[in-house]
């Protein structure tokens, strides 16, 4: 009888267990942190994104103040605006590619990203006499990308606060398409630009052709094809015009001249990513 009674022990043993375990699974896991110590913390697991965020809100604060020059002079903050454009390009250089190697893969690597682009946009401008259209691409990019990231930040502080700065930065989001619009436009307009600052003596000989290589690698990006559709736009946009029966025929041998030079300094369009 005692061998009989045995088992059955066994079985209300594990019964037991088993009740105990699921219990433990059931009890409800603490309330993830909010506030300022969840800030904190969050800021010390991501000091590179941190570091990012802040070069970007600085871009915006510099290029303010290169247009209300409430705090010094406006040329130093027009400077400051591309160099901080360039610190937040190359940390997130730096994200990217962290490994770096004197090769030449590495360097096609590297001219591969988007941020490698705007780290050699800032270093082309901070050579030349401050022009005001060139920081509207930096700007409109910091602003973009920094009120992306300030959302996380106020996430970590708690769903409920700063909803006014929460509003605003939905608006940037509704509106991220007509800015990466606007800055592909830009970057196109301003190879000519640069070319009219040389004789207004405010650019060197060499600024429109080192620029027109930061041109072909935004045409050839992975990850925005902003710049390759306004292209196109603006293709069918002058084609368009040139064949209309009221444009003159001086006109219309301007336009498609522009159009078929244009065509044939473009490099091949990349795969999509």
């Amino acid at each position: 009888m005692f061998v009989t009674d045995q088992p059955h022990e066994v079985h209300k043993t594990n019964n037991m267990s088993q009740q105990n375990n699921s219990q433990n699974s059931e009890e409800p896991q603490p309330p993830q942190r909010s506030g300022w110590e969840a800030l904190k913390q969050h800021v010390i697991d991501h000091k590179v994104e941190v570091a990012i965020w802040a070069t970007r809100v600085f871009t915006v604060l510099f290029t303010f103040g290169y247009f209300i020059p409430l705090f010094g002079y406006p040329y130093n903050a027009y400077y400051k605006a591309l160099m901080s454009n360039a610190a937040s390009s190359a940390l997130r250089l730096h994200q990217r590619v962290p490994r770096v190697t004197l090769s030449r893969e590495f360097l096609s690597l590297l001219l591969l990203e988007d941020s490698c682009h705007y780290l050699f946009y800032s270093l082309i401008f901070l050579s030349v006499t401050p022009v005001t259209l060139v920081l509207l691409p930096v700007f409109m990019f910091a602003l973009l990308h920094s009120a992306s990231y300030s959302l996380t930040l106020l996430d970590t502080l708690g769903q409920n606060s700063w909803w006014g700065a929460r509003l605003l930065i939905s608006l940037v989001e509704f509106q991220s398409r007509n800015i990466l619009r606007l800055v592909a436009f830009t970057e196109i307009f301003l190879l000519p630009f640069t070319i009219v600052l040389i004789f207004l003596g405010r650019a060197g000989l060499l600024t429109p052709f080192i620029y027109y290589h930061f041109l072909t690698l935004r045409y050839s990006s992975r990850r925005n094809p902003y710049n390759r559709m306004m292209f196109h736009e603006l293709r069918l946009l002058l084609e368009s015009t040139a064949s209309k029966p009221g444009t003159p025929s001086l006109l219309r041998n301007i336009l498609l001249s522009a159009v078929a030079f244009t065509s044939r300094l473009a490099p091949p369009s990349p795969q999509a990513q």
